[in-house]
């Protein structure tokens, strides 16, 4: 991967954007986008929206989600603990033992999440299952007082941020759920500049799809496009205790994943695959048979359809703080969809 696309890459993975207060990270991605396309814009939910050769009649949108999971300040006790609210899906025995950050008006607070030691914990207490409610956060603070003067009810709060990079060309951190596939929305968009681009081709950084899908209903409406791509991770099956039988048989560093399934449109599917092999971009196929829980559901339902598509990119751990992609897969994928939106003549016809 070239400096300046992972430099992009580490910043917003480095920057706060739980559901809701995504602001950081898009104020990274305007930034970025204006390098390279013809107009970047910001609605009013927050959604960060770049497109290049706006006046052509075909409209093309490529969704990749900014949000990721986080808690909100609920509560804070006499002795200056803080209890939280989730923000998106949470699996509780992860959430033991982390450090995380409160971002606060005046700047990010330090905290852990923590529970009763196992030394005092009862042998009934041992084999329960730990609930978000039974965990705290703990600041520091000498008491309530202390704890309020730099935190406030409504805080965010996610796990601690960074970036590592691993053997092989792997990467991990918190959040590339989702922001592996906004780089790939924003890096399509600038690879596209490599050739003559007869569709306008939309960028999207999208949010709060952790709560609901909600940035893609509201990105989806203003572009109005015919055809829209959702990128997004999908589970990687090629770690232990994963029943390939039912989830699939997905790896990382075998190419990002082509959705087939009701929620995507089959003329778009089609044209993926053949970007894919006319540039030898390996590629993996997946199915699903209903809505998927991705952008790709609220795209293909707006107004009075889009042609959907959904490309996935293989990630272990998802919704953890040690998700795991492939480099080389992300920048497949960007490569596929710059040569998807370079190979439309602007004539083509969607309808099923």
């Amino acid at each position: 991967m070239d400096t300046q696309p992972l430099e992009f890459l580490k910043s917003i993975l480095e920057a706060p954007s739980p559901s809701g207060y995504e602001r950081p990270v898009q104020e990274i991605v305007r930034r970025y986008a204006a390098g390279f396309a013809d107009e970047v814009t910001t609605d009013v939910h927050g959604n960060v929206i770049a497109v290049r050769n706006p006046g052509a009649p075909l409209r093309v949108m490529l969704a990749g989600h900014c949000d990721q999971i986080g808690f909100l300040v609920r509560y804070i006790d006499n002795d200056g603990f803080l209890y939280v609210q989730p923000i998106g899906g949470w699996d509780p025995q992860i959430a033991v033992g982390q450090k995380m950050t409160v971002w606060t008006e005046s700047g990010p607070v330090f905290g852990v999440i923590a529970r009763k030691p196992i030394h005092l914990l009862t042998e009934e207490e041992r084999k329960q299952v730990t609930k978000l409610k039974d965990l705290w956060i703990d600041i520091g603070a000498k008491d309530q007082a202390d704890a309020c003067s730099r935190v406030r009810i409504g805080d965010p709060v996610t796990l601690e941020l960074s970036f590592r990079q691993m053997l092989n060309e792997r990467a991990s951190a918190p959040a590339m759920d989702d922001k592996s596939g906004l780089w790939i929305a924003f890096e399509a968009l600038r690879r596209t500049q490599s050739g003559k681009l007869n569709c306008a081709l939309y960028a999207v950084s999208t949010v709060q799809e952790e709560i609901g899908l909600r940035g893609s209903k509201t990105s989806t409406f203003r572009v109005d496009p015919h055809v829209g791509i959702a990128i997004d991770v999908c589970h990687a099956t090629d770690s232990p205790s994963i029943d390939k039988k039912q989830e699939g048989d997905i790896a990382l560093d075998k190419g990002p994943v082509i959705f087939r399934g009701p929620n995507m449109n089959p003329r778009v599917v089609e044209k993926l695959i053949e970007a894919a092999k006319s540039r030898e971009i390996p590629y993996q196929l997946d199915a699903y048979g209903r809505a998927t829980g991705t952008d790709a559901n609220a795209i293909q339902i707006t107004r009075a359809g889009v042609a959907a598509g959904l490309i996935g990119v293989p990630n272990r751990y998802m919704h953890s703080p040690v998700e795991m992609v492939s480099l080389r897969d992300l920048d497949r994928a960007a490569d596929l969809l710059a040569a998807f939106a370079l190979s439309l003549t602007g004539e083509e016809d969607f309808t099923p």
